[in-house]
């Protein structure tokens, strides 16, 4: 996989698989025909026709869209449309920076193809040699990517945190980063991509990718250059190591092969040419800048 294969990957999607999911006049996200289908059965939450699923306007404010969508979600759980109940709730905006519509249980985001946000660190070193970064690799337990290597820091933003409280939250959980060190980092842009995975797609398995629907993500990008005696350590047992390699190394893996989570491909290529290591000589260099903001 090349620099501009991985970019490719989390852009590959089909919209006629899917239909819209409407709250009032809002767009909100997409559901496959099939999950469709299946919210039929609850006629008390969703009218559901062959182009759209669109909450009841009953439920005319996010904490009642919530609740009742949360009851559908729980019973599709049940039926084993969707893996498991996540402690984390999403905001479901038709639109960045627009109004909150209502909450949506992370477990059920892909599904509903929802817009998703999230936040990833780069955290580097200076040497005499160049630039160092740290990475992670996952641990072997985790439902998505398990032993894939990560960011140093990367995490969902849900449960009403921004993107800087999310970030210096997840600097504490995953790499015992102080709080007054992570607000050092400098927000330096952000990554969208839209991808359809699950469902026998070849797109990626759901254990790389995680859940099946449509992901939506807009990912906040933040770099920090830290002290040479600084070493991450994980405090939530979510990644198993890190390691400090060259950033030659890290080009390396990037453009020759997957064994990073998916999404952190793309992280990186963008520090790679915001640092001038993927330079405009480079033959896919505009498509690989334009293919980070879909």
């Amino acid at each position: 996989m090349s620099f501009l294969d991985h970019i490719k990957r989390v852009n590959r999607h089909d919209l006629s698989g899917f239909r819209r999911f409407l709250i009032g006049d809002a767009h909100a996200g997409y559901l496959r025909h099939a999950l469709a289908e299946r919210l039929k059965a609850q006629a008390d939450v969703f009218a559901v026709d062959a182009h759209t699923v669109r909450l009841l306007p009953a439920f005319s404010d996010p904490e009642t869209r919530t609740e009742a969508v949360d009851r559908a979600v729980r019973k599709l759980v049940e039926e084993g449309a969707v893996a498991k109940i996540r402690f984390e709730q999403y905001p479901v905006l038709e639109r960045p920076g627009g109004p909150v519509l209502m909450w949506l249980n992370r477990a059920a985001a892909a599904h509903f193809g929802i817009l998703s946000f999230g936040v990833h660190l780069n955290g580097y070193v200076r040497k005499p040699d160049g630039i160092h970064l740290w990475i992670g690799r996952r641990a072997r337990d985790k439902s998505v990517a398990p032993g894939k290597l990560d960011n140093m820091v990367a995490g969902g933003m849900g449960d009403g945190y921004g993107p800087v409280e999310t970030l210096v939250k997840e600097c504490g959980e995953e790499a015992g980063l102080p709080e007054a060190l992570a607000r050092k980092a400098h927000p330096v842009g952000a990554i969208t991509y839209m991808m359809e995975v699950g469902s026998g797609t070849a797109h990626g398995s759901a254990a790389d990718i995680g859940q099946d629907g449509l992901r939506r993500d807009v990912l906040y990008c933040f770099d920090l250059e830290l002290p040479a005696d600084f070493a991450p350590i994980c405090q939530d047992g979510e990644i198993e190591e890190f390691r400090l390699l060259p950033i030659a190394e890290v080009m390396r893996i990037v453009d020759s092969g997957d064994d990073f989570k998916f999404n952190c491909h793309l992280v990186i290529i963008d520090f790679l040419i915001r640092h001038g290591l993927i330079g405009p000589d480079h033959p896919d260099y505009l498509d690989l800048i334009s293919g980070l903001h879909r």
